[in-house]
C-alpha cells in the first residue's frame, strides 16, 4: 500500500524555500496551489481574489479555457524545435500579431527583458546600417524612474538604485531624462541618438501615467531627429489599460513595439519585439538568436492569446470596469488614499503613510483574502485580471476601504 504524501502547510513551505532559494524576492506569505479565473486558493483552502494578475501576465484570469485548450492541444503534438528548423505554428502568430499592432514584423523571445534587449540591440543595428552613426557611438534615451527588466545592460539605464547597486560596471550608451517632460526629451537626442526607449506608461513607480499629448509628442520628435521610438509595452500592452496598447490612446504608432507577460497567457513565457519591416529588416542570420523564441507550444498559446484580443472584448471590459475602479479610488481619497493614478484596469494608489507601508497594506488586505502587491513607499499597485467581475472588483475596493479604515 503506498503511503499518503503529506501536503506540507504555508508555513512549512516557506521555511523551506528560505533555504534553498536565492533571497532575490519578498514575497507576502501566502502560498497558492490552485486557481482559477481572478481567485486563488492557498494550501490551506484559504481564497483569495488576485488583484494583481502576475503584473499584468495574467490579464486573461488563471487558467483560462481557450488558452489551456490551446496549450493541452499543441502539447500533443510538438512543443520544441528551436530555430534551426521551421515550425508550423510560428507563422501564424507572426502575422496575427503584427496585424494586431498595426506592424510588420516580429521578433519573438521568451521573457520582457529579453525583448529589451533585443530592442537595444535592433537599435543599434539599425543606428550604424540605416542612419549611419560611426561605430560603437549610439546612444538610447530613456526615462527616470524607468523599469525594463534586471539584466545587467538594463540595470545600467535604471535610476532604482536597489536595482544597480553592486552590479557596475554599468553598460554605456544610455542618457537618462526626465520621464513626461519633452523639452529635456529634445535636449538629450543628437545625431548619435539610435532610439528613445519609454514605457506609454511607468508601472513598477507607481502607474505614472504621462500628460496627455506627451506620447504623440515622443512620436514627433523622434521623427522629427531621425531616431526610433521604442514602446516597452509589456505591462501596459494587451488591453490592460482599455485599448489593445497604450500608445493606442493617443493614435500612436511607434517604430518598435515590446511585449510580453500576458502574450504567454500565464502559461508560457513569450515576448517579442514588433517593429516595422525596415527596422527588424536589419538582423541577419547568426546576428541574434534564442532557442525557444518562437517554440510551437509559445506560438500555439500565443495565438490564442491574440485570438481573444481580436474581438475586442478584453479591451472593452477594461475600459468600462476601469471606470468602477476609478470611481472607487476617488471615494476613497481623503479616507486613507491620498492620492491615485488609473487607466483602464490598472491603478497606482497612494495610502496615506501614517497608515503604514504599501507593504503593511498588502499583508492586511492579503488577511481579508485580496491580493495586490507594493512598490515604493506607501504606494500599493491594483491590476486585477480583465475577466474580473464588477462585483468581485466593487468587493476589493470596499475591502481596501475597510483596510485603510481600520488604521495602522
Amino acid at each position: 500500500m503506498t503511503p499518503a504524501v503529506r501536503t506540507r502547510s504555508s508555513a512549512e513551505l516557506i521555511g523551506a524555500e528560505e533555504s534553498v532559494l536565492a533571497h532575490n524576492y519578498h514575497p507576502l506569505p501566502v502560498v497558492v496551489a490552485s486557481a482559477q479565473g481572478a481567485w486563488v486558493q492557498d494550501v490551506e483552502g484559504r481564497r483569495y481574489l488576485d488583484m494583481l494578475a502576475g503584473y499584468s501576465a495574467l490579464n486573461f484570469g488563471h487558467r483560462h479555457p481557450a488558452l489551456i485548450e490551446a496549450a493541452h492541444r499543441q502539447l500533443d503534438r510538438l512543443t520544441l524545435t528551436s530555430r534551426a528548423f521551421h515550425n508550423d505554428r510560428l507563422a501564424e502568430f507572426a502575422e496575427r500579431l503584427a496585424a494586431l499592432t498595426g506592424l510588420d514584423m516580429v521578433l519573438p523571445m521568451n521573457t520582457g527583458a529579453e525583448a529589451v534587449e533585443s530592442a537595444v540591440k535592433v537599435a543599434r543595428k539599425w543606428a550604424y546600417d540605416v542612419k549611419g552613426v560611426p561605430a560603437d557611438r549610439a546612444t538610447i534615451v530613456v526615462a527616470a524612474d524607468n523599469f525594463h527588466g534586471r539584466t545587467t545592460t538594463i540595470v545600467s539605464f535604471s535610476t532604482d538604485e536597489t536595482a544597480r547597486a553592486g552590479f557596475g560596471p554599468f553598460t554605456p550608451g544610455f542618457r537618462i531624462v526626465p520621464y513626461n517632460d519633452l523639452a529635456a526629451l529634445e535636449a538629450a537626442v543628437d545625431e548619435t541618438t539610435a532610439a528613445v526607449l519609454i514605457e506609454p506608461i511607468q508601472g513598477e513607480a507607481g502607474v505614472n501615467i504621462p500628460d496627455d499629448g506627451y506620447l504623440a509628442g515622443v512620436r514627433e520628435l523622434t521623427r522629427r531627429a531621425g531616431c526610433l521610438f521604442v514602446a516597452d509595452e509589456i505591462q501596459s500592452g494587451l488591453g490592460r489599460t482599455g485599448r489593445t496598447l497604450a500608445v493606442d490612446h493617443e493614435s500612436v504608432v511607434p517604430d518598435m513595439v515590446l511585449l510580453g507577460k500576458a502574450l504567454g497567457g500565464g502559461i508560457v513565457p513569450v515576448s517579442a519585439v514588433v517593429a516595422r519591416r525596415e527596422v527588424l529588416g536589419v538582423l541577419h542570420p547568426g546576428e541574434h538568436g534564442s532557442t525557444f523564441g518562437g517554440n510551437p507550444l509559445a506560438a500555439a498559446v500565443g495565438t490564442a492569446v491574440v485570438e481573444l484580443l481580436e474581438t475586442g472584448e478584453f479591451q472593452r471590459r477594461a475600459a468600462e470596469l476601469g471606470v468602477v475602479l476609478r470611481d472607487g479610488l476617488h471615494a476613497l481619497v481623503g479616507k486613507g488614499v491620498v492620492g491615485f493614478r488609473s487607466r483602464g484596469l490598472w491603478a497606482g494608489v497612494d495610502v496615506d503613510p501614517a497608515l503604514g507601508t504599501g507593504r503593511k497594506v498588502s499583508e492586511r488586505l492579503m488577511r481579508e483574502g485580496i491580493l495586490v502587491k507594493d512598490t515604493h513607499g506607501s504606494t500599493i499597485r491594483l491590476a486585477p485580471p480583465l475577466t474580473v467581475r464588477g462585483e468581485e472588483l466593487q468587493e476589493a475596493l470596499e475591502t481596501l476601504g475597510k483596510v485603510l479604515g481600520q488604521g495602522g
